[in-house]
């Protein structure tokens, strides 16, 4: 975070939540009226303050849609429905250990098996 985000959230922030890796939300505390019609002054200003590194895939589906103006109820973890097919939010690891690594891959130390020779290249005429 810089210097003007943490002003900005000093002075002007009200804190609203914070997600299950510890990022931290907020939105405009001030009480002026919205206008109608869109544009800037037609809907509050929200942000968060990410924990570590600035990533924005470590933002969970909920809280991004709450930032993004989609929902306007703050997110409650323990009000979601949870269903059994759905797996756990995970943030983008490409670039770390963690990364995603196909058989075959060089960076996971295997040899991609050779070709079978039904492949014949593409020959202008």
């Amino acid at each position: 975070m810089t210097i003007g985000t943490r002003l900005l959230t000093w002075f002007c922030g009200e804190r609203v939540g914070t997600d299950q890796f510890g990022n931290r939300y907020y939105r405009e505390r001030s009480g002026r009226a919205l206008t109608r019609g869109g544009g800037r002054a037609s809907r509050e200003k929200r942000w968060v303050m990410y924990r570590g590194e600035p990533e924005a895939s470590k933002v969970p589906p909920e809280w991004h849609a709450w930032l993004h103006h989609t929902n306007d109820e703050v997110p409650r973890p323990e009000a979601r429905t949870r269903y059994p097919w759905e797996k756990e939010h995970q943030p983008n690891m490409t670039g770390t250990p963690y990364a995603y690594r196909p058989p075959g891959s060089i960076l996971r130390g295997a040899r991609r098996p050779r070709s079978t020779g039904d492949y014949e290249p593409w020959q202008p005429e």
